[in-house]
């Protein structure tokens, strides 16, 4: 059984992986962390995401608490996600990180340490999604330049991110596919006399709203036709599965940073 420690343990993704875990039969709850003055700090991590008593306390240490695991889950904030990285990279332990809204500075700080510790980083654990990440490039180099590209998501009301990971994963995976700098032809909002479309304009743009757990949509839009490739997500646990999949996967790579497309083996 592989030893895991969850950061984040009392938030929405984390309790959703401690329950998860009490079910595998590969993975077991070695760990729970959540920041300091966290309410949830001292009590049973189990008893906190409604699966019943498990035996594993949740701490405000990971450090401390990845000392006693073979690979650390991190879906928290950007800030302590890099300060959880930083801790495993000292302890050569392996990382699994589902954290959205990270800086250029800090994806570069994160990229750096992936260098002595195996490391997987995604945007979106599920499985589906990241197959769509190879579909929609094979679509936008078939497709050509006669169709626009557009990129539409929701999430619920208390996304603190936009667009979101997924979205801007969309984007970049579109963009290199048809040679363009999204720097330069992203588009993240519409309004007033704005002219034509150009040419080689990416949409990306945001609905935030009720509980919506997770939707995008890949638009390509040409004259007499239009092709859409959507994915809705129904439950969290669609991606607290992928992120203990890659979790099982990635105890067993070598230093460096990884995605999903490497733990399902689509390069």
């Amino acid at each position: 059984m592989v030893k895991v420690i969850v950061a984040g343990a009392a938030g929405r993704m984390g309790s959703r992986l401690v329950a998860l875990l009490r079910e595998s039969a590969e993975l077991t709850p070695a760990g729970a962390v959540e920041c300091k003055g966290h309410p949830s700090v001292g009590k049973d991590a189990g008893e906190v995401a409604g699966c019943g008593r498990i035996g594993v306390v949740i701490q405000d240490d990971f450090s401390a608490a990845l000392a006693h695991g073979e690979v650390g889950i991190d879906f928290s904030t950007p800030a302590a996600t890099l300060e959880h990285l930083r801790s495993a990279a000292q302890l050569r332990c392996p990382m699994v990180i589902g954290t959205t809204g990270l800086t250029p500075s800090q994806l570069e700080e994160l990229r750096s340490q992936a260098k002595s510790v195996a490391c997987v980083f995604s945007p979106n654990m599920s499985v589906g999604v990241n197959v769509i990440f190879k579909v929609i490039a094979d679509m936008a180099r078939a497709l050509g330049e006669g169709y626009d590209l557009e990129v539409i998501e929701a999430h619920h009301r208390l996304k603190k991110d936009a667009p979101s990971g997924t979205a801007l994963k969309m984007a970049e995976v579109l963009a290199k596919a048809v040679n363009r700098d999204l720097e330069q032809v992203g588009v993240y909002a519409r309004k007033g006399l704005i002219g034509e479309r150009k040419r080689d304009e990416i949409g990306i743009q945001t609905v935030r709203a009720g509980d919506i757990v997770g939707d995008h949509t890949v638009l390509f839009g040409g004259l007499g036709e239009r092709v859409e490739i959507t994915h809705r997500v129904q439950s969290r646990d669609t991606f607290a599965r992928g992120a203990l999949r890659a979790a099982q996967w990635v105890v067993k790579q070598p230093p460096g940073l990884y995605d999903m497309m490497d733990v399902l083996g689509l390069r």
